[in-house]
């Protein structure tokens, strides 16, 4: 290679380095950690079950007492109101309240 060329790669390469880094940091600080949390909450819904005690998007907080295919029945409070839901409306799944 003459040395014209070699200088016009190697400044090519120098040039879009940065632009590279970038992509690299962009992907492990904001796309990858967001694909894990997308994998965590299908994974959650997937395993809901009967008798889970379960909080929605709106902040209720209930028990599941019937599923049917992504429809979710809850019951909330000491009046054991039901409310029907979508799948997706959970947020999470909690833990069982010990009565200590």
């Amino acid at each position: 290679m003459p040395p014209q060329e070699a200088s016009t790669t190697a400044l090519l390469i120098q040039s879009l380095l940065p632009f590279v880094m970038l992509i690299v940091i962009f992907y492990f600080m904001i796309i990858r950690p967001q694909r894990k949390r997308e994998k965590e909450t299908r994974e959650m819904l997937a395993s809901l079950k009967v008798g889970d005690n379960v909080t929605t998007i709106g902040g209720i907080c209930g028990k599941i007492v019937r599923i049917r295919d992504d429809i979710i029945t809850i019951e909330v409070g000491p009046d054991k109101v039901k409310l029907v839901l979508e799948r997706w409306a959970i947020r999470s799944v909690d833990k069982p309240i010990s009565a200590d």
